[in-house]
């Protein structure tokens, strides 16, 4: 079997709209999360979210295609575009051999909403609509501009999307399908539609307090925040990589995907599945007790989530998971929804080169039944030689992934 590394990425995220950015807000313990600025939220019970700030897709885009693309694409084009650039694969590689594994949550929410106000309004919808929403079109568009004729494949586990783009494009550069693949996810759903939906259905905190909405593992936890964004990997057989000289910022090694079969938005409180998941990435890894393990969690801040994944990690992990540094980067982040499994990805590739912890913040409050540590409010330094980062969606999908630090 060939390994596979990481030699390129890009993000826009509420923290910023490039990596470089973005790691020095979440190691510095930045709050991305402020009241909602792109609508009115007077009539709606939650009115904070992790909007993406300053965001300008023309550096990325021709001002005349705009219009005919959803923000969620722009997100991963141009995320894709920094990834593609900090890897420097184009050129090195046949477009045969090259993939791109992009998903989204929720697809063109925003084009939805506008369009179904259209409608009503002017009867009038625009010949744009459907390539506009549909949610394999950033996967699709990425691949018209690096000419990636290899495997395409948008993954669509609602929260656990961008986690399973991963693993399965690390499964397929690992069984010969690739030599690289452009992959992660994106997600724009910041829309009054969304909001008033997933509060509907008790998923959102209601404390509309940027700063005590989103705090994972704190028992005054109510619910999830909502963010928006983009984060693109570009992932490397690892002896090409090597051949061509690319930088490697971690080593891809394992992948765990499961599913609870128990309901459509709660976890299994037993955490099994979500467990046996994590054990089977750790296992294709080859992580061991002697690694220095850091985890970057679900961590939503919803009351379900937080302590089942918790028992979920004591599972699979035994006594040593009081050992391991974890943390949610969603107390800063906010839940990016599809695109929060790429960006952790990220985050925890670069915590193992680093050999830095983001913290968790706004935990104040300790839930007793989530007595691990997850490193509360301030960045530490580590000597990690492992990482992993865990998802799980609506539907009961649970993914993990699992990464090595790679020597210079």
């Amino acid at each position: 079997m060939r390994r596979v590394v990481i030699t390129g990425i890009g993000a826009v995220t509420p923290v910023g709209n490039d990596i470089e950015t973005m790691w020095n807000s979440l190691v510095n313990g930045k709050n991305g999360i402020d009241y909602i600025k792109s609508f009115d939220t007077e009539k709606l019970k939650v009115k904070v979210a992790a909007e993406v700030k300053d965001f300008d897709p023309t550096k990325y885009i021709e001002k005349k295609e705009l219009r005919k693309t959803d923000l969620f694409c722009q997100y991963a084009i141009a995320a894709a575009c920094q990834a593609v650039e900090d890897s420097g694969i184009i050129g090195t590689i046949e477009d045969e051999k090259l993939g791109v594994y992009v998903g989204s949550g929720t697809g063109g929410m925003h084009t939805f909403f506008t369009q179904c106000e259209n409608m009503i309004a002017e009867k009038k919808i625009s010949p744009f609509f459907i390539p506009m929403m549909i949610g394999n079109m950033a996967a699709g568009l990425i691949a018209i501009r690096f000419s990636a004729k290899g495997p395409c494949l948008p993954v669509v586990t609602a929260c656990a999307t961008s986690t399973h783009a991963v693993g399965e494009a690390f499964h397929a550069i690992k069984n010969g399908y690739a030599d690289a693949i452009i992959t992660g996810g994106a997600e724009a759903a910041i829309t009054p539609l969304a909001i008033a939906g997933f509060s509907s259905c008790m998923a959102l905190s209601t404390r509309n307090d940027p700063n005590s909405s989103s705090i994972p593992f704190d028992k005054r936890r109510d619910g999830f925040v909502m963010g928006e964004g983009a984060g693109i990997l570009v992932l490397e057989e690892y002896e090409h990589a090597v051949a061509r000289g690319a930088k490697i910022y971690a080593e891809v090694a394992g992948y765990g995907n499961t599913c609870d079969a128990h309901h459509v938005t709660a976890p299994d409180p037993e955490a099994a599945g979500a467990a046996r998941c994590v054990e089977i990435a750790l296992k294709e890894a080859g992580i061991t007790d002697d690694d220095t393990l850091y985890i970057n969690a679900h961590g939503t801040s919803t009351p379900a989530n937080d302590k089942t994944e918790t028992a979920a990690f004591k599972r699979a992990l035994g006594e040593k998971a009081y050992d391991a540094y974890i943390s949610s980067t969603k107390s800063m982040t906010g839940h990016m929804l599809g695109a929060t499994g790429a960006v952790e990805a990220i985050v925890a590739a670069l915590a193992v080169k680093n050999g830095i912890v983001p913290p968790t913040i706004g935990l104040e409050e300790p839930d007793p039944e989530c007595d691990l540590n997850y490193v509360p409010n301030k960045a530490v330094e580590a000597p990690l030689t492992a990482a992993a980062s865990t998802t799980f969606g609506f539907g009961g999908h649970n993914a993990c992934i699992a990464l090595k630090k790679v020597s210079e």
